[in-house]
């Protein structure tokens, strides 16, 4: 499909510029619209004088190092010395390496401060196997040595010079890493040839449950000749310190103990695994001085590891002066209860948000109702927690296994012309920059890419490929193909993207507000109310409120909302107005709005708390309270605590909850030596309650207490 620029997308480009958008002065019952807009253009991006910011300050590019730029051809076969970290380069196949490296990263600083990213994120860079069974280690996750780069990808000295480059620049830099496997060496005797190649008729190994090895059905372990001592630190070499379970099937008890495709999987309910992995990463932070680490595959790793590890890495990096080192954790699950285990339990300060990914789907590509957002946002309350919060999830919309947004739109929508698959695009990033958490880009996402399926198929080249499944792609938003290069700063993705990063860093409440569904009623016959989603961000610092409002169909709506002030708006409806208790705006097609109180929100007055009702659900035990309030409020603006209260009458916090319904949800650990329930309601007036109530203990029975 060629890229025409229709009425309908020079209108969207126009939508973009938020200079066409500054604040008017309004009043109750009149009727404002916004003026025209000119055609966007690359802004100035907000620049951060140092990169020791909160990470809600942030902006993460997501990006494979071996498929971004290569700057240095002569280190693209890898290793010159290490057989077995050397080769695997095809430019043509999308399985192989193709180049990419540290230098490339740091030759493309500009281009990348200009989008409004402030923090990097790359695939695991540590040394590889290069080549394996299953392909080529282009992406990272085969690991042997823990204290190298891969040379496919530069030198520490070029990691360094990264660093250095964007730490001058106020910009961070996170490391992938990876703690539930290493590379694939280790053999089996019963599946394997002595050279480790499958025995005739086999191309894995049959998962060997824990309930076998009791009754003494083992595998028995090898590792072929000259192997022996390939993986650094040497601890790693040693089969004992693995389960040597045979493959995962990725349910039940080989989810944990099996093989990940192969790779050797660590036994990381080991205490001595869980200190050699704390040690090998403090040497990481140590050496780099990296601003934080994601962690690959979390859920596949004993709960007990996460305790222990996420805290004492947190803790060295702060002993190095890095006081905002963060980590967030992969856990491919898409609900709540099973991600904020991890955020709770597991002690990790965030994990990548796999639930917005497929809600945003579901509304912005599918056309589905609104419920799965709806959701989404009303269970952010499993998040809340003594040091953690839904402001510090990771928001993404695409990956490396998943696929691409542009793939997603492509298939949910194959008769929709080239200008409404780019607004569908805006329009779910927006949500993605707007709503709590953190905004991830895909690297390729900006300039259009969209890829064929997941995996390989979504990790296309940014500098001009020679991959003809890739070529053949059909961008949005532009002519070009991957074959070109494809850093163009004119792209209506990128501009968007830079237009949204801007919005979101120069707005504290985007950053830090909590978000509350708001209730949004269509005045537009054709379009019921699931189509439409509207919510609140409110900073607890300044309770001024950010309204907006979505519309992700193909014609205009009329929504109206309850107001809680007199807005002003921060990206203009083409249509607003206002009487004392309700704003309505009219939304384009693909459209937002977003708008904001002139003053703080006036805050509601509880009068009385209640424990509504106490109940396990989801492995965790819910408290749900009813707080009474001196006048009706869809947003009150209320901040409720809950403190564990033991035996001694010590107090713990559990949760801190800033949305109506106001409830804690507590894993049972932490309820094992709780008397009562402390609970605080506060107003920003100065109201302050506090009841006690008793906590039936009774509840811990039918509930497994991890």
């Amino acid at each position: 499909m060629r890229f025409v620029r229709s009425s309908l997308t020079l209108a969207l480009l126009a939508s973009l510029s938020l200079t066409g958008c500054a604040p008017q002065p309004e009043s109750a019952d009149t009727k404002q619209t916004s003026a025209p807009a000119e055609v966007a253009k690359v802004v100035d991006p907000i620049v951060y004088a140092t990169h020791e910011h909160d990470v809600r300050d942030d902006v993460f590019y997501f990006v494979l190092p071996d498929r971004f730029n290569n700057a240095d051809p002569a280190n693209d076969n890898g290793s010159t010395e290490l057989e077995i970290s050397q080769g695997g380069l095809d430019v043509t196949s999308k399985w192989a390496f193709h180049g990419g490296d540290m230098q490339g990263i740091e030759e493309k600083l500009d281009y990348l401060q200009n989008l409004g990213v402030t923090a990097i994120w790359m695939t695991p860079i540590l040394r590889n196997q290069a080549i394996q069974n299953t392909g080529f280690a282009h992406h990272g996750y085969w690991i042997l040595d823990f204290t190298q780069i891969d040379p496919h990808f530069g030198s520490n000295d070029d990691l360094r010079s990264l660093i250095d480059a964007a730490h001058k620049r106020g910009m961070k830099i996170f490391f992938d890493i990876i703690t539930n496997h290493t590379a694939d060496v280790i053999r089996f005797e019963e599946c394997h040839n002595p050279d480790g190649s499958f025995k005739e008729g086999l191309n894995g190994c049959e998962y060997k449950s824990t309930e076998q090895l009791v009754a003494g059905d083992t595998y028995s372990t090898f590792i072929p000749d000259g192997l022996e001592n390939v993986k650094t630190p040497a601890w790693l070499n040693d089969p004992k310190y693995y389960h040597n379970q045979g493959d995962s099937f990725w349910q039940g008890e080989s989810a944990l103990n099996g093989d990940f495709v192969g790779l050797d999987d660590l036994r990381t309910s080991d205490p001595f695994v869980v200190q050699g992995m704390i040690d090998i990463y403090r040497d990481i932070i140590t050496e780099f001085k990296p601003d934080g680490f994601r962690i690959d595959t979390v859920k596949h790793v004993d709960l007990s590891f996460w305790e222990a590890f996420s805290p004492a890495i947190v803790k060295h990096a702060k002993s190095l002066g890095i006081e905002h080192f963060h980590i967030f954790g992969e856990v491919y699950d898409g609900n709540p209860a099973v991600l904020s285990r991890y955020t709770t339990l597991g002690q990790m300060p965030s994990v990548l948000d796999f639930g917005i990914q497929y809600a945003t789907a579901d509304f912005f590509f599918k056309d589905q109702a609104s419920d799965s957002l709806a959701r989404l946002i009303q269970n952010d309350d499993y998040y809340n927690d003594a040091d953690s919060d839904p402001t510090l999830l990771m928001n993404f919309l695409g990956n490396h296994d998943m696929g691409r947004v542009g793939m997603f739109i492509q298939q949910a929508q194959p008769e929709a012309s080239e200008s409404e698959q780019l607004a569908r695009n805006v329009l779910a990033h927006s949500f993605m920059y707007l709503s709590r958490g953190i905004p991830v880009i895909y690297y390729g996402d900006e300039q259009g890419f969209t890829g064929d399926a997941g995996d390989v198929d979504a990790r296309e080249n940014m500098f001009a490929s020679q991959v003809a499944s890739y070529n053949d792609n059909d961008l949005i938003g532009t002519d070009a193909t991957t074959a070109d290069n494809n850093f163009d700063r004119q792209h209506p993705l990128y501009m968007s993207f830079a237009e949204l990063s801007k919005l979101r860093l120069e707005h504290p409440t985007l950053r830090y507000g909590f978000q509350q569904l708001r209730n949004a009623e269509s005045m537009t016959t054709e379009i019921s109310n699931d189509r439409v989603l509207a919510f609140s961000r409110v900073n607890p610092a300044d309770m001024q409120e950010y309204l907006a409002v979505f519309n992700p169909n193909d014609t205009a709506v009329t929504v109206a909302v309850q107001s809680y002030g007199t807005y002003q708006p921060v990206f203009a409806a083409s249509g607003f107005a206002q009487t004392a208790d309700t704003v309505t705006l009219d939304i384009a097609p693909f459209g937002y709005a977003l708008y904001r109180t002139e003053a703080p929100i006036l805050a509601a007055q509880p009068t009385a708390i209640a424990l509504a009702s106490q109940y396990a659900d989801n492995q965790r035990i819910k408290f749900v309270y009813d707080v009474k309030l001196a006048q009706m409020a869809d947003l009150p603006a209320l901040k409720v605590s809950t403190y564990l209260v033991d035996e001694r009458g010590n107090k713990s916090l559990a949760a801190e909850d800033y949305t109506s319904t106001y409830q804690a949800i507590v894993p049972p650990r932490l309820l094992l030596n709780t008397a009562a329930l402390e609970v605080v309601v506060e107003s920003p007036s100065g109201t302050l309650l506090t009841e006690q109530f008793e906590f039936d203990r009774t509840l811990l029975d039918a509930i497994e207490v991890e």
